[in-house]
Order: C-alpha cells, then structure tokens, then sequence
C-alpha cells in the first residue's frame, strides 16, 4: 500500500473493465484519481469510495480537444497537479481492410489513437510543471502482430506503440517516462462476446501459453508498476501482459 502517495492519476476508460480496476487500484495505493469516460462512473467511484480512496469523477470522450483541456483543468482545480496519465480508453472493431467502413476505422483511431496523442499533449505541459511525471499507455498484442483485433483498432494500436517511443524520447529529459502495455487476451467487457462465441473462444484460449488467461488486475498491476517511482529508470518499454502470446 501506498506506492502512488501524493501522487495525482488521470485515467481514461474508468467506467468498467480494465480501467476500472486500474482506477481502483491506484485509489488504493494513495493516488488521487481522475476517473473519465463517456459512460457512467458511478460504480467506480462508489468502489473506490468503500475502499477509502479519493476520487473525481469527469465525462469525457478521449476524441475532443475540448474534452481534454477540460479534464486538466478540472485536475489541476481539484489536486493542483498531475503526475500520471494512463491512457486506457479504447474500443475494437473487428473488421477486414476490404469490408471494413471507413466511417468505422476512423472511429476505433479517433478514440484509440488521437485521444492517446491528445491525453499526452494537454498532460505534458503540466507535468513540467511538476519536474517530471509517467505515463502509461495502454496498446495490445494487436499493436506488434497483425493477427488479433481487426484493421482500425491494429492500426491504433501499433501507433501508440511508437508514439509511445518518441515521447519517451522527446521528454525524458523533463523526467517524463513513457511506457506502453500491450495485453493479449484479457477477460473485459471488450472480450467477452467474442469469448462467447463457439467460433472465436478456442483461438482465443489457445493463445495464452499458461493454462488461463488474463483478468483486469493483471493489466491493472503491470500499470501501477509504470507509474510507481519502482519504474523510475524505466522509460521506452512496451511490456506485454499476454500470457505468452507473443513468444509462441
């Protein structure tokens, strides 16, 4: 406990899911957190209540410029600083370059990507204020092989895969460490129809080379790792939470 004290978290996708438990998680360990989403809060901030942490809560599609300046503002209203940014939010259309719409490839890189480039260009400035920050920004396996999501949401994820590297790069000499997470298959509300369907389940197990596959606390825990200062000389990594996946 306590590895995110005096630490401030804005965390993108909090309604449910993975980053919900991540919000949860760094409540827990001391952070001050910033929980936005476009879907309702209510449940995480009332875990992250019974839990005794401190939270806010922020409507926020990750796509809107406007949305964004919000959000920092109302951080740094709130905590007077921002330390950490896990840039979480995403959605995943599976789809084919051929039969895919145009209208949904730009949708999954809108949030996927432009809202991971906008997270970073509203939080920087304040970070450098602070003399240093982390940010952890969640891709996938999808952003490293071509196999798993679909033509939009692998094409965000290898983005935020190398635009993680060039921020890592452009401000480290801020103090600034920029570090990806790119999960395999993970039990979510993103999975679970696919991990449903009779047709889909078995590739998707088969591809963990352990004997199950990830939960939300696995990505959560890899992601309070980045931000703790035990990841102070860690900057430029990709660190993959995917039970082997890409080893095999």
């Amino acid at each position: 406990m306590g590895r995110l004290n005096n630490k401030v978290a804005i965390i993108t996708g909090a309604g449910g899911g993975q980053g919900a438990a991540e919000a949860s998680l760094f409540a827990r360990e001391g952070a001050g957190v910033v929980a936005t989403d476009v879907q309702p809060l209510d449940e995480t901030l009332t875990t992250i209540a019974n839990d005794g942490g401190k939270a806010i809560s922020v409507q926020h599609d990750v796509s809107s410029e406007d949305d964004w300046a919000d959000v920092v503002a109302k951080t740094v209203e709130k905590y007077g600083r921002i330390d950490i940014l896990v840039n979480n939010a995403g959605i995943l259309i599976k789809d084919e370059i051929e039969t895919a719409s145009y209208e949904d490839f730009k949708k999954v890189t809108d949030v996927n990507m432009d809202g991971t480039f906008l997270g970073m260009k509203h939080v920087i400035p304040e970070m450098k204020k602070n003399g240093g920050g982390a940010i952890v920004n969640i891709s996938s396996v999808a952003g490293i092989v071509g196999g798993y999501g679909g033509s939009g949401y692998n094409a965000s994820k290898g983005a935020i895969r190398v635009m993680t590297k060039n921020a890592a790069v452009d401000y480290g000499a801020d103090t600034i460490r920029v570090n990806s997470i790119h999960p395999g298959v993970i039990r979510s509300p993103m999975t679970e129809e696919l991990l449903a369907d009779e047709d889909t389940r078995p590739e998707l197990e088969e591809s963990s080379l352990l004997p199950y596959l990830g939960e939300v606390s696995d990505v959560a825990n890899a992601a309070l790792y980045l931000a703790s200062d035990e990841a102070r000389f860690v900057t430029g990594a990709e660190l993959a939470i995917d039970g082997g996946l890409l080893a095999n």
